[in-house]
């Protein structure tokens, strides 16, 4: 459903956040009509009083998944996700909505960090009996963690989940087991986020990492692939399938 002048119409879910806030400038510098803007004073709106949108973007968090779900199949409208903390039944939720409606979400919409992925998978396909260590870093303010970039990380060097992980490393914890990988939390300060793969071998190390200088990044990721995905048939799409397919 586009505007009364043409353009796409859009709300966004977590508006008046951060992240929220810069989404709406690049949706307006992009040609988007910017139609509503949802918070947890508001959020109840999308079930059912929401004016209906062509695209849904959300930097929300996951206790608003129910209201955008709803909004969606209500209204039909494109759905670009970027919450984090999700429960693996609220993913399967989001890809079920992708029978009847175009969605894609991921937990980082850099292009930087989807090439990161896309190399940690060959890395450790290559170094598949080296140690295998990941550590993100993030302003103090997140509230999740590990990241969810950090869980796709791990996912790109263990893809079946097969492989023991610890969160941390305290006392006398004996040798490091087989096939081990250990996932890691910084926090402080203002980082936008930080990520390192470390692949360690004998006499040797191999550490792929991606440094967010802002979340303007992710932003224009999202934004981007809310373009693309508006060109897209029904069904659900992660954002390398988007932006590298």
């Amino acid at each position: 459903m586009a505007s009364a002048g043409g353009a796409t119409s859009a709300v966004v879910v977590g508006g008046s956040g951060r992240m929220g806030r810069l989404v709406r400038e690049e949706l307006a510098a992009r040609g988007f009509a910017v139609s509503g803007s949802y918070d947890v004073d508001n959020v109840d709106e999308l079930d059912e009083d929401a004016p209906a949108a062509d695209l849904v973007v959300d930097f929300s968090a996951p206790v608003a998944l129910p209201h955008v779900l709803a909004y969606a199949r209500r209204t039909g409208a494109a759905l670009v996700s970027g919450a984090t903390g999700y429960a693996p039944e609220q993913l399967a939720e989001l890809r079920a909505l992708g029978e009847t409606n175009r969605v894609t979400w991921s937990s980082n919409y850099s292009l930087g960090v989807a090439a990161l992925r896309r190399a940690t998978a060959m890395v450790a396909e290559a170094l598949g009996d080296w140690d295998v260590e990941i550590v993100e870093t993030h302003h103090g303010r997140k509230v999740d963690a590990p990241s969810g970039t950090a869980k796709a990380l791990l996912a790109a060097v263990d893809p079946a989940g097969a492989r023991p992980v610890v969160d941390g490393r305290s006392g006398i914890v004996g040798p490091r087991r087989p096939g081990e990988i250990g996932v890691h939390a910084l926090r402080g300060g203002t980082v936008a986020g930080t990520h390192e793969v470390h692949f360690f071998g004998t006499d040797e190390e191999v550490c792929l990492t991606h440094r967010a200088a802002s979340r303007q990044i992710f932003v224009a990721g999202a934004v981007a692939a809310a373009g693309r995905l508006l060109s897209r048939p029904v069904g659900f799409y992660d954002f390398d399938d988007l932006m590298f397919a």
